[in-house]
């Protein structure tokens, strides 16, 4: 009986998506009736799930609001962050089209650019050990995650503790290797003065310089180097937003997790296949509150 702002205000997405997204999981849920109650449809554990990720409310208030015990809601919601990152992740959070995102950041002034990458810090609880404690003195587990050019995930690493800096997550995970070995990008260069500039991606200053990776300069800077960080500042703020937008979208990444170690990375993920999926289906929740989600990300970063 809701119209379609209430089923984004309420899911983060139209019914149609919603729909489409519990087809899509079916494979995996159907599976796991068995250890269900009856009445506990598919779409039902999908709403359940949407319901606790999209808000702050406890396991008890999101069972009260089901009219369901708050263990039943803590099976529900790991079943689908589970289905989510078995059946979907791999099929959306990817490269696409490699050309359309050149393009893209192009548009922005920034030639042979095929993404920004940056990490965020994500609450996790505090029974973790001492090197989950990040730089602000909370406990957190870093999401690296790189973007195309409308703040889309085509790649993530969650799951280091909050105490690592953001370089070595990178140096570490399988996208720096990739990107090391020339093979996650198509070779496609093009001619910048008498230098081959290869596809690359966009980073802090956190990040290392590398000739796939570019940051900005430091120091004293002349006029084409400010324009040079400028322009790399202005593609590489997708990446900012997008991280706004994840955790206003799925506001429990704001909050303090009570989840198990283990869990939380497959809670984060799903989190970003389904940012990823309600971007690419134009689900524009935040359009209202995307300042605010900004401005709680920076908090965090």
């Amino acid at each position: 009986v809701w119209d379609e702002s209430q089923w984004l205000r309420n899911f983060r997405m139209r019914k149609g998506t919603f729909l489409e997204l519990c087809e899509l999981l079916s494979p995996a849920l159907k599976h796991q009736d068995i250890r269900m109650r009856a009445s506990l449809t598919i779409q039902k554990r999908v709403a359940i799930a949407l319901w606790k990720l999209a808000t702050p409310d406890s396991y008890s208030s999101v069972a009260n609001q089901f009219g369901l015990g708050k263990s039943t809601v803590g099976v529900a919601v790991m079943q689908v962050a589970h289905a989510i990152v078995d059946l979907l992740l791999s099929k959306v959070v990817t490269l696409g089209d490699v050309q359309v995102i050149i393009d893209g950041f192009s548009a922005m002034r920034f030639p042979n650019c095929g993404g920004a990458i940056d990490g965020t810090p994500i609450l996790g609880p505090e029974h973790q050990g001492s090197q989950y404690i990040n730089r602000k003195g909370y406990f957190s587990m870093v999401l690296q995650a790189l973007v195309d050019h409308k703040g889309r995930f085509t790649n993530i690493n969650v799951g280091w503790p909050g105490k690592v800096h953001d370089a070595h997550v990178f140096k570490n995970s399988g996208l720096f290797r990739r990107l090391q070995e020339g093979i996650y990008f198509p070779d496609r260069k093009i001619s910048v003065g008498d230098v081959e500039m290869p596809i690359v991606i966009l980073g802090d200053p956190a990040y290392p310089l590398m000739p796939w990776l570019m940051k900005p300069y430091t120091g004293a800077l002349d006029i084409e180097k400010e324009l040079f960080n400028y322009r790399l500042s202005k593609c590489r703020m997708v990446v900012e937003c997008a991280f706004g937008r994840l955790k206003g979208r799925w506001r429990s990444l704001f909050t303090r997790s009570d989840l198990s170690q283990t869990n939380i990375p497959i809670v984060i993920a799903a989190c970003c296949v389904l940012h990823t999926l309600c971007e690419t289906k134009g689900e524009t929740f935040m359009a209202g509150c995307e300042v605010e989600a900004n401005r709680l990300a920076a908090d965090y970063a």
